[in-house]
């Protein structure tokens, strides 16, 4: 078993664009390999903006031959009274390539049958390579991806050199007029000649030597370290960096080899907003801020260069003249924009149209106002004349000239300049807070408020997209929805509140009704998105999918609630008890199928473990609503779960199809009612495993 690595060389790529590259990659190459029947070990990536690369040790040198069956005609069909072949087994032989005589007969579930066995022989690895890395190079998924010169290959960016070796010896990989060698190449600027390798770690090390750092958790240690050092030469050891991860990723994809240089910039800007300050730093400018110990900013940044440079004082004056020019133009904003009250602004968001079908910006603010107020009266009636002040100033920062020239500080500016009005505070976080979380796995509301207001945003997003027919496809989410149904999600578990989605929902689709004629199916599509959603977030994070289902499939109304139920299924599964009453709940579902009555006429209960099972079910049902109620889940099943040998019983005992109609009927209740019982839980057929 050997090492392949594969190099592609390129222009430099958009540094968003290399991990998920990578990704793919690692993954793509590992399931084309398991397809192969190739076995193999580690897989490994490395990167840089003009490189992606992968190297997998340990990968089979051959494919096993392969035996495959083919079944065919069945025996009846395949040989007439003679014995003798018909046309349906000439012809399966036929197409199998090999005599009538070489057939087998098999005994299947339905009968015999004809089947031919195929002997594959397994290829050499070192065949199948160029045609696979080919393939791996032209699937890769790119958000943009562009063509040039005469070339009909798509990439992120023009493709340079390739690599490819497998054992130590050139694959002959050849896309478009591009052949792979055995050669990579150094830093653009600083050793741009050609290197020979032989394996990965030799690529590693050479390419080190080359100003090229193509191990990526390692560059992007070097450039926390350069940032590090470059802030204690000229701002000393008191100043540290606000180090943001999402920046780091990024800096890190846009250099080989990191040199941090600090710059300055006047002190009259530090009487902007921290975070105007950070932002025009960070997104602008690819910039890490600089604060002391107690996190206040310092007039200091740092800028992390792909070359090393010799006059270290020309590269920082570069620097700071292009953030001047922004930080002149925040700072002016920021003077204009105070000169008007944050809540004079409300009445222009008329002129501001959120959606040509769903209205203007204002009406969006109403209807937000409206749901903020139902939710107050439900989480937080002492709250709620904060809460309906919060969500009618929420939006009023899209009108100031900072949001224009800033759009991601939307809600970050709203709260600076409320606060500057003298609005509660109270009242600020939650303007701020409403927003989040703007990604996902992103800062979530701590403030109730911030929350409701949060939760009113989103839903009426959804709900009215919904309505008109914008529901998102694989390939288009024009409004995010996904983001907001995860953020809305979020919010609620995180805060463990107690709400019906449902009936805020309906709440949402009535702010419409005066605007728009809503689908008929809105509702019930908008509540299967969500549920899809919290169903692929739950088991993203590694609940069981079995218990995900069993509990949402029942309902899902009430998040918190349903992830109690999910927890305590979680929870009882593995015991051979709660095994055994899946399998019966299983029976019972198909046995009842439509049936919805319940009511049981016991004069008509005449078996003796028919009326044990309905004795022990009234029992089970009135031991379980106070624990219901408490959403005591863990023990509602287990006394659930004493019903496991009167069920046993009564399948051995009882006909439940039996003659008599009446009876028949009763029998069925009975079970749909034992059924309605444990669906209060969750549909634990869906956890029986065969």
């Amino acid at each position: 078993m050997t090492q392949l690595l594969f190099e592609i060389g390129t222009e430099e790529i958009p540094a968003s664009y290399i991990r998920p590259a990578l990704a793919f990659l690692e993954q793509t190459a590992q399931d084309k390999f398991k397809e192969l029947g190739l076995a193999f070990g580690k897989v490994r990536s490395a990167g840089s903006p003009r490189r992606l690369t992968i190297a997998v040790d340990g990968l089979q040198a051959q494919q096993q031959t392969r035996r495959q069956e083919h079944v065919g005609p069945a025996k009846q069909a395949a040989f007439d009274a003679n014995g003798q072949p018909t046309k349906a087994a000439l012809g399966f032989a036929r197409s199998r390539g090999i005599a009538v005589e070489e057939l087998h007969i098999i005994a299947m579930p339905k009968g015999e049958y004809l089947m031919a066995v195929e002997e594959i022989q397994g290829r050499a690895t070192a065949e199948l390579l160029p045609a696979l890395l080919e393939e791996l190079l032209r699937a890769i998924p790119f958000p943009k991806s562009m063509r040039w010169a005469d070339s009909k290959l798509t990439f992120a960016r023009p493709v340079q050199w390739l690599l490819a070796l497998y054992g130590g010896k050139v694959v002959d990989v050849v896309v478009e007029d591009l052949r792979a060698g055995d050669i990579t190449r150094g830093h653009r600027f600083m050793s741009p000649s050609p290197v020979q390798v032989q394996n990965f770690d030799d690529y590693i090390e050479k390419l080190a030597a080359k100003s090229v750092f193509a191990d990526m958790d390692k560059r992007r240690a070097m450039v926390v370290e350069e940032v590090k050092k470059a802030i204690r030469e000229q701002a000393g050891d008191s100043a540290v960096p606000l180090i943001d991860e999402g920046l780091l990723d990024i800096v890190t994809n846009l250099v080989e080899k990191p040199h941090g240089v600090c710059g300055t910039f006047d002190q009259k800007f530090l009487a902007l907003p921290a975070e105007v300050l950070i932002t025009s730093m960070r997104e602008h400018q690819k910039y890490f801020p600089v604060a002391d110990q107690s996190g206040r900013l310092l007039p200091y940044f740092v800028a992390v260069n792909n070359t090393a440079i010799a006059d270290r004082a020309l590269a920082v004056s570069g620097h700071q003249r292009v953030l001047r020019a922004r930080l002149e133009d925040a700072l002016f904003f920021f003077n204009e924009d105070k000169k008007k009250p944050l809540a004079s602004r409300i009445n222009g968001l008329a002129g501001i149209i959120f959606q040509h079908k769903l209205g203007t910006m204002t009406e969006k603010s109403a209807r937000v106002g409206e749901l903020t107020a139902y939710l107050a009266d439900q989480l937080a009636p002492a709250m709620k004349v904060d809460a309906l002040r919060a969500a009618e100033l929420s939006k009023a920062d899209l009108l100031t000239a900072m949001v224009g020239e800033f759009p991601t500080l939307q809600g970050i500016i709203g709260r600076a300049y409320a606060l500057l009005d003298g609005e509660k505070p109270e009242v600020t976080d939650a303007i701020r807070e409403h927003y989040l979380p703007v990604r996902a796995g992103g800062e979530l509301p701590h403030s109730l408020i911030g929350a409701i207001v949060g939760i009113a945003d989103r839903i009426d997003t959804i709900i009215g997209c919904f309505a008109i027919g914008e529901r998102p496809t694989g390939s288009k989410d024009a409004f995010g929805q996904r983001r907001l149904a995860l953020g809305l999600i979020n919010i609620i578990r995180s805060l463990n509140l107690r709400l019906s989605l449902i009936e805020l929902a309906q709440q949402a689709l009535s702010g419409y009704a005066n605007e728009i004629e809503p689908k008929a199916d809105t509702l019930a599509e908008a509540m299967a998105f969500i549920r899809l959603r919290f169903e692929n977030d739950l088991i993203a994070a590694g609940k069981s999918q079995a218990a995900v289902e069993a509990a949402s499939s029942v309902r899902f109304d009430d998040l918190n609630d349903c992830i109690a139920r999910i927890e305590a299924l979680e929870t009882m599964r593995g015991s051979e008890e709660f095994a055994v009453l899946a399998g019966s709940f299983k029976r019972i579902n198909n046995i009842i199928k439509d049936n919805r009555e319940t009511a049981v006429e016991e004069s008509l209960l005449t078996e003796a473990a028919e009326k044990e099972l309905f004795a022990i079910c009234a029992a089970v049902s009135k031991k379980v609503q106070p624990l219901l109620a408490q959403r005591d889940y863990s023990q509602v099943l287990a006394a659930m779960l004493t019903m496991k040998e009167p069920v046993d019983r009564f399948f051995e005992q009882v006909m439940v199809m039996d003659e008599n109609p009446a009876v028949r009927t009763n029998r069925l209740n009975l079970l749909t009612g034992l059924a309605a019982l444990v669906r209060q839980v969750g549909d634990i057929s869906r956890m029986h495993v065969e």
